[in-house]
């Protein structure tokens, strides 16, 4: 009862059997407040799978998902997975243009969405010509379907699922392009979860605690998945509040919960209170806490914290367990992954010495297949037989290895990997800017806060909190600038690229507009 119920990592199965061999596992998932359980989340696969089916939808098609975390959003989920279908879950904060391509790209036929996004997304569908039906949980449905309806459509025999086919397309926030579609297969989602449950050692005696969105692997495979693999509880809220984490914990009897960004950081900087070690949690999955105060957060909250390294393509590439650890790295490969640090022309580099990240799998199905109808990004990302992650690191001399930053052009800000790409094309199309420039400083807190550097237009003036007013509508809530730098000009190479990484050396500057003393 007290033993993981992890199987063997190499047995292949599609979401949906997975999912029915789990059903009699003792689980429950409580989100905001609703709960529901396995048995009840694979009989209501089975209803959803079928009313999909019903509306010509063929083993293949995109599904996107445009929902907060809810039941319904994990009705959804088993049951595009149980029909054989292809699920894009999208973050509903996304601004209107990256949402419409995504929607786009994939190729999407039909979209589930909640009410309160019925009309943005009928907008899209408009524009878009794939998209055939709009799917409405909720109220006011409309003239559009409703998802209680798809939702009770009656059961019915449905074609076997290839392990190996695509369960879901997650975007990557996108670096210096557009955002990408990741591919990801049936056995890499259950393999993810099995490899968690492992590393965790969670049982049927765990509950588990997840603030993270339900379009971000975190949550899907590495909390709710992992919990029914185990047989465990998972609790999952839409906010994370640092002031009521702990009474959270205490209240839902929580052993585990999942930490992204500057979540270890922020909790640290609380005021202590003494029951700080009141609860029964006794460990935490993520990254990164920072070397400087992880001791003192395993000692003030008595917890034991493991850090990983990995992506969406990859999953869990390096980890550090507390029987195997180095504060303040990765840890060392993983049971799944051969990694290498490589030099420009993808030589390995020898202890000490920094480079790119680069990782293969040791088995089959343990990463993504691809990024869709990207076969350019997807061959440049496999160079000589190992997918270059765009991340540099460095190697100790006992095979642990330290995250050193990204080559990548992307913004990390509260746990969430921003597109330069999304801000600067919305930023672009203002009537004042004429160049712009998104890139991110260090933030007090963690990791970094945004910056977008503006040219004015020939015959403009730019006043930074006028822009932000008119960007800020158009873009996903957790890339909004915080600063904003009007120059003359910004520094660009021959070939007229920006010049980022000296714009990031020089910091936040005095003359940067700063949204946080104009709120003060």
């Amino acid at each position: 009862m007290m033993t993981p119920t992890m199987v063997d990592e190499g047995a292949d199965t599609s979401i949906g059997d997975w999912l029915t061999r789990c059903a009699d596992r003792a689980s429950t998932i409580d989100v905001d407040g609703v709960r529901t359980t396995t048995a009840e989340l694979d009989l209501a696969a089975s209803h959803g799978a079928a009313g999909l089916r019903a509306l010509g939808l063929s083993a293949g098609d995109r599904v996107g998902v445009v929902m907060k975390a809810s039941v319904s959003a994990l009705h959804a989920w088993f049951s595009i997975a149980r029909a054989g279908l292809v699920e894009v879950p999208l973050n509903p904060g996304t601004g209107p243009a990256l949402l419409e391509y995504c929607l786009e790209h994939a190729a999407v036929r039909v979209v589930i969405c909640d009410a309160e996004f019925a009309a943005l997304i009928g907008d899209i569908a408009d524009r878009v010509d794939s998209i055939e039906k709009v799917v409405v949980a909720g109220e006011a449905a409309g003239d559009r379907d409703d998802f209680a309806d798809l939702m009770a459509t009656p059961t019915r025999d449905l074609p076997a699922v290839d392990p190996r086919s695509t369960a879901v397309i997650l975007y990557t926030s996108g670096t210096t392009g557009p955002p990408k579609g990741v591919l990801l297969s049936h056995r890499a989602n259950v393999n993810l979860a099995r490899h968690t449950v492992g590393l965790m050692k969670y049982t049927s005696a765990d509950r588990l605690y997840s603030v993270f969105p339900l379009y971000h692997s975190n949550a899907r495979y590495c909390s709710v998945m992992s919990a029914i693999e185990a047989g465990a509880d998972v609790v999952m809220h839409r906010k994370f509040s640092a002031t009521r984490f702990w009474d959270i914990c205490r209240d839902e009897r929580i052993t585990a919960f999942n930490y992204q960004g500057a979540m270890m950081s922020i909790l640290f900087k609380q005021e202590p209170r003494t029951d700080d070690r009141d609860h029964v949690v006794r460990a935490a999955f993520g990254a990164p806490c920072p070397k400087e105060i992880f001791d003192e957060v395993e000692s003030r909250f008595g917890i034991e914290l493991t850090e990983i390294y990995g992506s969406t393509e990859t999953s869990i590439v390096c980890d550090m367990p507390p029987a195997r650890r180095r504060v303040g790295t990765a840890g060392t490969e993983s049971v799944n992954y051969h990694v290498r640090v490589v030099d420009e022309y993808d030589e390995p580099v020898g202890p000490g010495v920094i480079g790119e990240i680069v990782v293969r799998p040791k088995k089959a199905g343990m990463m993504f297949d691809g990024y869709d109808a990207r076969s350019d990004a997807t061959v440049q990302a496999w160079q000589n037989l190992w997918f270059h992650t765009g991340d540099r690191g460095v190697f100790d001399a006992d095979g642990f290895l330290t995250f050193v930053d990204r080559v990548k052009d992307t913004i990390r800000r509260r746990g969430e990997n921003i597109s330069s790409w999304e801000i600067e094309r919305v930023v672009a199309d203002d009537p004042d800017v004429v160049q712009v420039a998104a890139y991110g400083v260090p933030s007090e807190l963690s990791e970094e806060d945004v910056v977008i550097a503006v040219v004015p237009a020939p015959g403009s003036r730019i006043d930074p909190g006028e822009l932000v007013g008119r960007i800020d509508m158009r873009l996903t809530t957790f890339a909004r600038p915080r600063y904003v730098r009007v120059m003359d000009a910004l520094p660009l190479t021959h070939s007229q690229r920006v010049e980022k990484y000296r714009l990031r050396a020089d910091g936040v500057t005095v003359d940067m507009w700063d949204r946080e003393k104009v709120r003060a």
